[in-house]
């Protein structure tokens, strides 16, 4: 399905870009430090394959020991695998955890409503966050899993290619900016951000929780929205020649033997079956 593009009058952005880090190398326990080779899969259909394999990947990812052994899901992420817009979070709740789906609360339901209001549906954006796993009593993620996970947000803006990245709050924008302006500052302000693999227009925004626990912040959300068309009819930012990411690399394990219990049992409606990564990635609405 091709990503959904709302036509509005460009303006110019006056962001800086940052210049590409260097590839990072080696610093997690079962990272290879191989290099994808050449440039990657151009066309949509073997961007989406591609991203399916990272997926099947990150299921049995066991980088934090502590969140491989108290998770229900890896929440990789949702949506449309050629979409021009990308939403960032922080990391999976509860209910996201159970349903191994981002976003599926009240927060999502707003999120989803904001987008309707602009003519765009959840179908046609991606939603990941910075880390894929549930931390336990939703604490904080820790700056060692937050590493650790950094090579599959990486691969998901390399693969889908947005041109426009979202970040849902204060934690998401401070990682991905890497900076410790706050996101009072820097809400509704777009910017040409290099991040990981990709030159992309970086929007923060307030994350949809806000406007459920303060009511008043709901106007500046919609204010921020309002203004998504207008980058997305903006071309795409040049790109730096031949950037290349890592492959995430996982240990082999064995398979589990419940493995509906890992996608959050019953209520996430994935059978079971052969080549469970990808059933499960077609099931759950993910590309």
């Amino acid at each position: 399905m091709a990503a959904h593009v709302l036509r509005a009058p460009a303006s110019p952005a006056g962001a800086r870009v940052l210049p590409a880090p260097p590839v990072r190398t080696g610093r997690a326990a079962g990272y290879d430090p191989r290099v994808s080779a050449g440039e990657p899969p151009q066309s949509a259909g073997k961007r989406r394959e591609a991203l399916k394999r990272v997926y099947a990947q990150a299921q049995a990812c066991s980088r934090c020991p502590e969140l491989a052994s108290t998770r229900n899901s890896v929440v990789f992420g949702a949506g449309n695998a050629d979409a021009d817009l990308m939403f960032v979070g922080e990391a999976p709740g509860k209910s996201e955890d159970e349903q191994g789906v981002p976003f599926v609360g009240q927060a999502g339901k707003l999120l989803e409503k904001l987008l309707g209001e602009i003519g765009i549906t959840r179908t046609d954006v991606f939603i990941a966050n910075t880390l894929k796993c549930r931390p336990p009593g939703n604490r904080d993620p820790q700056p060692i899993e937050l590493e650790n996970c950094r090579d599959y947000l990486d691969s998901q803006l390399q693969l889908i290619r947005p041109k426009v990245v979202c970040t849902l709050g204060n934690f998401a924008t401070k990682l991905l900016r890497e900076d410790k302006t706050g996101i009072t500052r820097l809400h509704g302000q777009a910017e040409l951000r290099t991040i990981g693999p990709r030159v992309v227009r970086l929007y923060p925004i307030f994350h949809p929780a806000a406007a459920l626990y303060t009511p008043r912040m709901l106007q500046t959300l919609r204010e921020d929205f309002m203004r998504l068309p207008e980058l997305l009819a903006m071309p795409e930012p040049e790109q730096p020649e031949q950037i290349e990411v890592p492959e995430p690399e996982i240990e082999q394990q064995p398979e589990p033997q419940d493995a509906g219990a890992r996608s959050g049992g019953g209520s996430s409606g994935v059978p079971a079956g052969d080549g469970p990564a990808e059933s499960e990635a077609d099931q759950l609405g993910l590309f």
